[in-house]
């Protein structure tokens, strides 16, 4: 927008900042007599009981006031300004209208757009009328020469005889206009500053949406926790007790028909079998969603129970002092056994070690193969899941896994889970 003092008169920046200030001059009284209507017509009905809509409508006339003004500072200003309302997807008029009262970015646009129908709009007014006047006065001696013979008087009571006599008033002008060239930038960017000020986005609004964004995805990931839990807790003591008295009652028949019918009895020997089979299939499940190790021993009981099932020999060292929040455990361990199952899928490994310790407040577990290495976290959603979790923890997830190998798996996450 700069340019050396004795050219910036002639640069396409001052035209612009006239056409923005004329903008100011025209929009700030409609914009005063909007704000005064809706205060007097909502005091006037709050005296009946029905003047909160109308107040409520005032508290957010700055929005849309708000909106215009981002999109007039384009004219001056080549660096768009942002919104800083958090977007809404889905929600309802109520509770948009909740969000918005409660955002202090409304209450800094409301007070814009105040400044902009009274101080802004009386400053544009008279930077207005200076800047017509002195367009009017360059004009002078044409419009002398157009009018004659008429008598025309540039000021009161004095009247002009010639063109020529106009001159002195068209040099006026030409300062005046000189001097609308930097009074009009000044004003301009006392306007953008004060638009940047109060409209534009701050790191304390950033910082309270991605404040409220972590809390909500906080208590999606614990209400997803506790449905898990109780999903573990029906099948244990519902789904699998049944299994377990029907493979009882299948027993005591296979015991009443032995000596009798062959058929029969192998029938319900098989169908023994079969329910043993669902036992057992269930109580992996159970163990898949949520280990009663787990929850009981904690995350190395837990892990070295993965690791006597594994097919491929697994050397686990974790050394806890005390047990960890519940969120870290769970995540710790469906992150070790994901990359004990990427393991014994595609490594070709002979060996895994899985390492844990808390050092500095943070809980370092490490997983590492022997395997043919050049695996992609990339390629498949387990991985991926987990990062998401480990990160809503404030935590890291990294993976190393050169060509040739070892593969190494390391989380890194707060032990107060948060």
């Amino acid at each position: 927008m700069w340019a050396h003092p004795l050219r910036f008169p002639f640069t396409s920046w001052v035209p612009r900042c006239w056409a923005y200030l004329l903008g100011s001059a025209l929009l700030g009284p409609l914009l005063l007599v909007v704000l005064v209507v809706l205060l007097v017509l909502g005091l006037g009905l709050w005296v009946v009981g029905v003047g909160m809509p109308v107040l409520v409508a005032l508290a957010l006339i700055g929005i849309p006031t708000a909106t215009v003004a981002r999109w007039r500072l384009r004219l001056v200003e080549p660096v768009p300004l942002p919104d800083p309302h958090r977007s809404l997807p889905g929600a309802g008029r109520r509770a948009r209208v909740r969000t918005r009262l409660r955002e202090r970015a409304t209450r800094r646009e409301l007070a814009h757009a105040v400044l902009a129908s009274t101080v802004l709009a009386a400053a544009s007014l008279g930077f207005t009328v200076l800047l017509v006047l002195s367009g009017l006065y360059t004009l002078a001696p044409l419009v002398v020469w157009a009018l004659a013979p008429e008598t025309v008087m540039l000021i009161p009571g004095h009247a002009v005889p010639g063109p020529l006599a106009a001159l002195p008033f068209s040099a006026a002008g030409l300062a005046g206009l000189l001097l609308c060239a930097y009074t009009g930038a000044l004003l301009t960017v006392a306007e953008v500053a004060l638009a940047r000020f109060l409209l534009g986005p701050r790191e304390d609004d950033l910082g309270r949406q991605v404040l409220e964004l972590t809390r909500s995805r906080a208590r999606l990931a614990d209400a997803f926790e506790a449905e898990r839990r109780r999903i573990e807790r029906d099948l244990h003591d519902g789904a699998q007790q049944q299994l377990v008295a029907l493979s009882m009652t299948l027993g005591l028949a296979e015991y009443e028909l032995r000596g009798q019918d062959g058929r029969a009895a192998e029938l319900v020997t098989r169908a023994r079998g079969e329910a043993r089979q669902a036992l057992e299939q269930l109580r992996e499940l159970v163990r898949g969603i949520h280990p009663q190790v787990l929850t009981d021993h904690g995350l190395a009981a837990a892990v070295a129970e993965v690791a006597l099932r594994h097919p491929i020999p697994v050397a686990t060292d974790i050394d806890l002092p005390e047990r960890l929040h519940p969120s870290v455990e769970t995540t710790a361990y469906f992150t070790v056994t994901e990359a004990l199952t990427n393991a014994a899928k595609h490594s070709g490994a002979g060996a895994i070690t899985v390492h844990g310790r808390v050092s500095r407040g943070r809980l370092v577990v490490q997983v590492t193969d022997d395997g043919r290495g050049g695996a992609d976290p990339a390629a498949g959603a387990g991985l991926a899941g987990l990062a998401d979790r480990v990160a809503l923890l404030k935590g890291r997830l990294m993976v190393t896994s050169p060509t040739g190998g070892p593969t190494t798996l390391r989380l890194e996450v707060p032990c107060s889970g948060s």
